[in-house]
């Protein structure tokens, strides 16, 4: 049975109930609930908030935990405790594990090792297709009964505009959404950065915002034609929102997230081929930029996703087209998010909060991301203040790939409770 927990004089912050103000929190059996009457609240575990905000826990609609064939990279241990350290307290895992979740035996070892080794909820996604090449449709039927949430490729997405139609056929009859990292393979080949000026400057292949807006037009023609669900991910060109306003105002079941990295930076980073800031898809132009923030605040983009992708030193450390896709965002979300939209005025800290809880909730129709009476005692307390440094030392991941890796960062998340334990506490670290 989980303890009784006293959050005291935090700032709650709940966008799914409006709330707003000042309070004490209490949970008791893993949820939330009412004051205690007489002196129950004398034996709870007090956490004092004073100056910090409450919070939904984080969740994320992205992460790469690399539990099969990872290579040392990450694990479902330290993946889900960067997660937590990062305020999150639930992740949906990429199947792009070795071999591949394409099967019920491959669901089956990765929920044991959930049960195992988590300290956070972690949800699972299938593979699309078979070993996620594009051409074979995976089991839909039977990775939905072996308990994934969605069915994805991602990172890779196939071209195979049929195998894509069917993929959301199957999947609409199972009530399973697709995930889709929207990505031309013939318009992106060997392309590593944006194509525009910086390309010409670094003398780098470029990626067309056409490679991914092309992408975009195929899930909202196929999701109008099958009514199925299609989730695109890590949106990153201005006309991409363009195509998911328009799609959203003809009500498309279609919905989109975006990364912190691509809410803050431009390929103007790039300049001196740092390889922790080559991502797929790739960091755009400040247009860009400008359009998915203000795309994420008015609803057009429904949520943030940190695409979080570990890799180690040496396998970044190369030259710029040959080193991988990927960095991590799990344990900077928090202050990525608050420098992009609370500190530069663009939004409130309640629009960062509902970007990273009750909106991805909705995405995926969990039960999740609110602070109601009743529900589950998933909860950030974080210091929107606190200063800390991006360094090997400071971070739970097994791999640094980040973009603000020796930076200073403002923002940090002191205490996880996850289904009503106490999983992190900065004041005892």
């Amino acid at each position: 049975m989980s303890e009784a927990i006293w959050i005291k004089n935090g700032r709650i912050i709940d966008p799914a109930n409006g709330r707003d103000e000042v309070a004490d929190l209490y949970i008791a059996d893993g949820r939330i609930c009412e004051a205690p009457a007489g002196k129950e609240s004398e034996v709870a575990n007090v956490v004092d908030a004073s100056g910090k905000i409450v919070a939904p826990g984080f969740i994320d609609l992205r992460a790469h935990l690399r539990e099969l064939g990872g290579g040392g990279r990450e694990t479902i241990a330290s993946g889900t405790r960067a997660a937590a350290a990062g305020g999150f307290t639930t992740v949906v895992c990429m199947p792009d594990v070795s071999p591949a979740a394409d099967n019920p035996g491959t669901i089956r070892y990765l929920q044991d090792a959930i049960e195992k080794d988590a300290c956070i909820d972690v949800l699972l996604t299938g593979s699309l297709t078979l070993d996620r090449q594009g051409e074979q449709l995976a089991p839909i039927g039977s990775l939905k009964q072996s308990g994934v949430i969605a069915v994805t490729d991602c990172p890779a997405s196939t071209g195979n505009n049929e195998i894509f139609r069917r993929s959301l056929e199957y999947a609409a009859m199972f009530g399973l959404p697709i995930l889709d990292l929207p990505r031309d393979p013939f318009l992106a080949s060997n392309a590593v950065v944006h194509e525009g000026a910086q390309a010409l400057r670094l003398g780098l292949p470029g990626w067309p915002r056409a490679a991914e807006e092309l992408f975009v037009y195929r899930a909202v023609s196929l999701a109008m034609v099958t009514k199925a669900h299609v989730h695109l991910q890590s949106i990153s060109s201005a006309g991409s929102v363009e195509i998911l306003q328009r799609a959203k105002e003809r009500d498309v079941p279609v919905t989109a997230d975006v990364t912190p990295h691509h809410l803050a930076l431009t390929d103007s980073a790039l300049a001196d081929y740092n390889t922790n800031l080559k991502t797929s898809p790739p960091l755009r132009e400040e247009s860009d930029r400008q359009a998915l923030l203000a795309g994420l605040l008015d609803g057009t983009i429904d949520c943030i996703a940190t695409a979080h992708e570990p890799y180690l030193e040496h396998e970044k450390d190369m030259e710029f087209d040959l080193a991988p896709f990927g960095v991590i965002g799990l344990e900077t979300a928090l202050s990525v998010s608050l420098e992009s939209i609370v500190t530069s005025e663009a939004g409130s800290v309640s629009d960062m909060v509902a970007a990273l809880t009750t909106r991805p909730a909705s995405v995926l129709g969990l039960e999740k991301g609110t602070l109601s009476v009743g529900a589950i005692a998933d909860i950030v307390i974080f210091d929107q203040h606190q200063e800390w440094v991006v360094a090997p030392e400071n971070l739970e991941s097994l791999s640094s790939n980040s973009p603000w890796l020796g930076k200073n960062m403002i923002g940090r998340v002191t205490h996880v409770i996850a289904t009503g334990q106490l999983i992190r506490d900065s004041s005892l670290a």
